[in-house]
């Protein structure tokens, strides 16, 4: 393809130059203007962290090298509206032809939407690519052409799809610049004198740029992988890949890992090597579940504020900021989950493991909204992902067709002895506990006090005693559940007597985030509850608190119809594709993206080995296993909610679950306030 002028290429999270595709094309189109603009405002509550603002820049700063020793260089521009900026860019460079990739989270989809339509306007050229999944969200549906509500059958259709996942792209031999003199770059500032101490430790422990991440991937394959199915759940040594803020940020591509691991896989299949092949398998789950987190955003935009099972918007959260500033500063009383909360605090770092143990006390044990914690991990961690953070407290919170059972409590000292046996993880971060034996390194409130005084430790002095008791926790869990049952019928009741308003209006008070974090919280009731309500405004009411400046207020509606619909609606693809192509089908202008039912897979970075998986950057253009181009889908209003046969799990997204069997009228997907149609 060429054009006229130059083409601009817009990089956002995919910091790479190697199996970049809006890179290719931009310098197969000719000269190059490469741009990324810094606009956090526009993601709402959703301002990156310290901790990911860190590795922006130094992932910036790696990424400008690599494109100056290929022959151009990154324009910076610091905005609060990035389509403007696009639009000065292209007045001052003369660009006729515009490339990004995709990328998949409500906000990002209805502003790539826009971009289209207004760039589209002014005579430019937009593509679109996949850069960063293995499949596009619309290629991936049951045989009824719907799409999948449950981990296990959205992973099985992967494996077995009829073509495997498109090769990684070398970089560029050499790039074209063009002439960007009348577009100098702005400076842009990702960290305050008060955070520069703090960010220096980082450099010690991690290195941003996508040829680290070539070489933390390349570590990973020749090294912990072969034991990964034995180690991956020890949180005391290093063993899992790390790869998640480099996948989060695209400084390697999702395409790339798999091909390296598949390579693997097949040489040690053809050795008889039964472990390492076990190993793959467990480690490309987690490529899934990353690969998970993003269709539930593409196909339930609003997992992030809002429960995929109707029934837990009823569920009573137990609103104590108390309670909350506990669990942040790691004086919950419970070793593992104290040690794992200092360690997060101090590094933005945590196992997979450890994100599940932490994040189950604060749900299950505290009973405290999950979107607090979600929001408190998005503030704190490297790898901040939007889409896998959803997953993944929505996973934990049971909220997920195949979540975790709400009503099973893991008791943090039984699983300390599982994924820490020596202790050697609480002593590192917990050091008031470093003389403790490992006997009682996960339950000093059992040890005796000749062995409590041995140690230099006096419980609720400089170690607090357990802020709950799990057993008093269970029988709190249980009555919220039945109250939570009890709400959802008496919903129920109201709506098959046509007083829907009736009811639904005491289960839609906000919970006020706390303090400066503050987000607000949806639709649910609360018990003991010091703080005050908000007052919900109208536009609240609309569409996603991240989201809602973008929408006219006409366009929304501002109920939530919790009733099942007979019309299925989902992502859907253009009708005018031509199919004799296969799959090789062009991405198009006008792919419809549903927008209703809600829903995520844990960012506990549940993925790829946790330190290694994930991270989003795909958008939707329509079908596509071309890597040219496409269009960003429209939202359409569309209805949702059908009933399948969910499974739940255990230990993680995928076995069947009791709990949702005891209830069967809470297997229905919600169809909560949709977004409206962007064109």
């Amino acid at each position: 393809m060429s054009g006229g002028g130059c083409s601009i290429v817009w990089f956002r999270r995919d910091l790479r130059v190697e199996d970049n595709p809006a890179l290719a094309a931009g310098v197969r189109a000719g000269a190059v203007i490469a741009v990324f603009i810094y606009a956090p405002e526009e993601e709402g509550h959703y301002y990156p962290g310290r901790v990911s603002r860190w590795w922006l820049k130094q992932s910036l700063a790696y990424l400008d090298s690599s494109l100056k020793s290929l022959g151009t260089s990154l324009i910076t521009k610091r905005s609060t509206d990035s389509i403007s900026s696009l639009l000065d860019v292209v007045k001052s460079t003369g660009a006729t032809q515009l490339f990004f990739n995709h990328l998949y989270d409500p906000i990002s989809l209805v502003r790539d939407h826009r971009t289209k339509e207004i760039l589209t306007a002014q005579g430019i050229s937009v593509r679109s690519f996949n850069a960063d999944l293995l499949y596009e969200p619309w290629e991936v549906n049951d045989d009824e052409g719907r799409p999948f509500t449950t981990f296990s059958a959205f992973w099985e259709k992967c494996l077995s799809m009829p073509y495997d996942p498109e090769a990684p792209l070398l970089p560029p031999k050499r790039i074209i610049s063009g002439d960007a003199s009348r577009c100098p770059s702005d400076n842009l500032v990702f960290e305050d004198e008060s955070e520069k101490g703090s960010n220096a430790l980082l450099a010690r422990a991690w290195s941003p740029g996508w040829s680290n991440a070539d070489k933390a991937l390349t570590t990973f394959v020749n090294g912990p992988l072969l034991e990964y199915s034995q180690n991956r759940r020890k949180a005391d040594s290093a063993t899992t890949s790390f790869l998640s803020p480099h996948l989060h940020f695209g400084e390697v591509s999702v395409r790339k890992v798999f091909h390296f691991v598949r390579i693997k896989q097949v040489l040690w299949a053809n050795e008889g090597n039964k472990a390492g092949e076990e190993s793959v398998n467990l480690f490309l789950k987690s490529i899934g579940l990353r690969e998970y987190s993003r269709y539930m955003s593409f196909n339930h935009p609003y997992s992030h504020e809002r429960p995929l099972l109707g029934h837990l918007r009823y569920f009573p959260w137990v609103v104590d900021e108390g309670y909350f500033k506990a669990w942040r500063q790691g004086r919950t009383g419970y070793p593992l989950v104290d040690a794992g909360m200092r360690e997060l605090w101090a590094t933005g770092w945590l196992h997979d493991r450890i994100r599940v143990v932490v994040s189950s006390f604060f749900v299950k044990v505290l009973q405290l909204p999950w979107r607090w914690g979600m929001k408190y991990f998005w503030d704190t961690l490297l790898d901040a992902d939007l889409e896998s953070d959803a997953l993944g407290w929505q996973y934990i919170s049971g909220t997920l067709p195949d979540g975790r059972e709400l009503d099973r409590i893991d008791n943090p000292q039984f699983v300390g002895y599982k994924c820490d046996p020596h202790g050697e993880y609480v002593r590192r971060w917990l050091p008031e506990l470093a003389r403790l034996p490992t006997e009682w390194i996960h339950h000093p409130w059992n040890a005796p006090e000749s062995v409590l005084d041995a140690a230099g430790i006096e419980l609720g002095s400089n170690y607090p005693l357990p802020i709950v008791e799990i057993d008093s926790a269970k029988v709190r869990l249980e009555q919220a559940l039945s109250q939570m049952w009890q709400n959802d019928a008496a919903a129920r009741a109201a709506i098959e007597n046509g007083m829907e308003e009736g009811h639904g209006d005491s289960a839609d008070s906000p919970i006020a985030f706390p303090q400066a974090m503050h987000m607000e919280m949806d639709h649910e009731p609360v018990r003991n509850n010091p703080v005050i309500v908000t007052v919900r405004r109208y536009e609240d009411q609309m569409v996603p608190s991240m989201t809602s400046s973008l929408f006219r207020a006409e366009d929304e509606e501002n109920s939530v119809d919790i009733r099942n619909s007979v019309v299925e609606s989902r992502a859907e693809v253009p009708t005018d594709i031509n199919v004799a192509e296969g799959h090789r089908r062009d991405t198009h202008d006008q792919a419809v993206m549903q927008t209703a039912r809600t829903n995520a897979t844990p960012h506990f970075n549940f993925a790829v080995g946790r330190r290694n998986s994930e991270d989003s950057t795909a958008e939707s253009s329509s079908s596509t296993r071309e890597r040219d181009g496409g269009v960003v889908p429209t939202w359409s209003p569309s209805s949702t909610n059908y009933s399948d046969q969910y499974v739940g799990d255990d230990n993680g997204i995928g076995t069947s679950s009791s709990y949702l069997q005891r209830h069967p009228q809470s297997h229905q997907l919600m169809n909560w306030q949709r977004l409206s149609q962007t064109g």
